[in-house]
């Protein structure tokens, strides 16, 4: 890998695990100091950067952060808010308000408290040039792009975190401080939130099962997004900001889409 991102620091939340994991080594491939931001202590993996324990969905924990990064580190150029929960299975009449709201807290409030927090942190990065730099990746779904039926809490948070990074893009812009920020959609990755089918059926058959649902014919693994978030995170895409990356497998490419979990 080239050292592209030499001298540069990154935040990935939820970075103990799928595509958390897999964006970290990447970045920490191309030259990137990582600190991986988690609560899942036992899957960390040292290799890819730094731990620290971190909820997102707390503000405190999110100042925390940022002044452990910036004494230890001095500088922050990259986040990638990825840490998510798939909230579970509930329609509009059988989602409970406290689900909503624990769904909400992590997916969509934990992204706005990633984005505030990342801002400040690149401007005091850049408050000896007459410009700060930056780059910010939310880690959103497909679910975010079109409707269904459910789950309910969890397609609102997401849906929540693209219009949130357009937001953010267009503020950092005005505000001429050189911060991008982005949205990357998935469709389905092979990663923990298929758990619940893997224990059903099996990993393969589970697997198989989603990837048939997707016109590539197959799901991604986490290290296709995380080449994505890479791309982003550099400046390969410095003209990027604002802007939704669809990556799944051709899922939403027509109206007439399958869904991932109807029978065919």
């Amino acid at each position: 890998m080239s050292n592209e991102l030499s001298g540069q620091v990154a935040i990935v939340t939820g970075g103990a695990s799928g595509i958390g994991t897999a964006s970290a080594a990447l970045l920490a491939d191309a030259g990137a100091t990582v600190i991986i931001a988690d609560l899942q202590e036992g899957s960390r993996d040292r290799e890819a950067g730094r731990f620290v324990t971190h909820d997102v969905a707390s503000e405190a924990s999110w100042q925390a952060l940022l002044a452990d990064v910036l004494k230890g580190e001095g500088r922050l150029d990259i986040v990638v808010n990825n840490a998510g929960i798939s909230g579970g299975s509930g329609t509009p009449e059988t989602t409970t308000v406290e689900n909503w709201q624990h769904v909400q807290a992590i997916n969509s409030e934990g992204v706005f408290l990633g984005c505030k927090y990342a801002i400040q942190g690149m401007k005091q990065t850049g408050a000896d040039k007459p410009q700060s730099k930056g780059s910010i990746v939310n880690i959103s779904s497909v679910a975010g792009l079109v409707g269904g039926a459910g789950p309910t809490a969890y397609t609102a948070s997401k849906g929540a975190v693209r219009l949130l990074s357009k937001s953010v893009a267009l503020y950092c812009a005005e505000q001429k401080y050189d911060i991008r920020c982005n949205s990357v959609h998935p469709g389905g990755v092979d990663t923990a939130i298929f758990n619940p089918l893997w224990q059903a059926v099996g990993h393969e058959q589970g697997k198989a099962f989603i990837g048939s649902r997707h016109p590539i014919g197959h799901m991604a693994e986490p290290e296709d997004l995380g080449e994505l978030v890479l791309w982003l995170a550099s400046d390969r895409s410095r003209f990027v900001t604002g802007a939704e990356f669809t990556a799944d497998g051709g899922l939403t490419a027509g109206l007439l889409r399958r869904s991932l979990f109807a029978p065919s």
